[in-house]
């Protein structure tokens, strides 16, 4: 049985479609009902009659056609969504007519992890990065809160902490104190360049603070020592791919 009406007026109370004596318990019921609101207990319908060939959702909203409006939902007011594993996504959303997807005016907050391609502002960003300088600036390692240390990377196969200098009639070189806390110390290298005379000079030691030297001769050397960060993993800049073991298996 179907009935035609011109106009439906609830005045005071509740609008529910469903099994008899259903309200849900948000509508509240009797004297505690939440006057001028509905219930509708099966899949709903707006806009468009053919915009969906299917029930596939509790609520289908689409573009209507009796009036001109280029959009199916407009909210005055923030909207929480919580999913509950019915699909693989809590929110799909799909292209509108330019190449943007989603558009969001402000700035964004996520707390996973996003994995995404970069166009824009983004990729033109990384291309300065990329072309340009890098500086890194740190937290003082040794000095701590309120002292910043500042490096800038030279391209190499692998993340690396420098200083340059020169020593005369000096047998040892003064490291940074703070290279303690900051670079591998094993892995200390140094690149000593004599100058005016040949000086015969080696690397004797070395300890956290101090690489002690060997040479002859009072003439002044250049010296940059060069040691990894303390966190840097281990250089690879070759792989050695395993040997293919080759059968050739013949009728007998």
């Amino acid at each position: 049985m179907a009935l035609s009406f011109d106009e439906i007026w609830v005045y005071g109370g509740q609008l529910v479609v469903a099994e008899p004596f259903t309200t849900p318990e948000a509508l509240g019921k009797g004297t505690s009902k939440v006057k001028w609101s509905s219930f509708i207990q099966g899949p709903l319908q707006t806009g468009k009659v053919g915009a969906f060939g299917s029930a596939t959702a509790t609520q289908m909203i689409g573009r209507t056609d009796t009036i001109s409006t280029p959009l199916a939902l407009n909210t005055r007011g923030n909207v929480t969504i919580e999913g509950d594993g019915g699909t693989s996504n809590g929110l799909w959303v799909t292209g509108g007519s330019s190449v943007d997807a989603l558009y969001v005016k402000g700035d964004v907050f996520v707390t996973g992890a996003v994995d995404c391609g970069n166009k824009g502002k983004l990729a033109t960003r990384f291309a300065a990065a990329d072309a340009s300088p890098k500086p890194f600036d740190l937290v003082h390692p040794t000095k701590g809160k309120g002292w910043r240390l500042r490096y800038a990377c030279i391209e190499g196969p692998e993340v690396g902490v420098y200083c340059r200098g020169r020593v005369r009639n000096e047998k040892i070189i003064k490291l940074p104190d703070y290279w303690k806390d900051l670079v591998d110390v094993e892995s200390i290298s140094v690149q000593l360049q004599p100058i005016g005379a040949h000086q015969d000079i080696i690397i004797k030691r070395w300890d956290e603070g101090t690489v002690y030297l060997q040479g002859q001769g009072g003439h002044p050397s250049r010296i940059t020592p060069t040691a990894p960060p303390c966190d840097s993993p281990k250089v690879l800049t070759r792989k050695i791919l395993p040997k293919l073991l080759l059968i050739k298996i013949s009728n007998v």
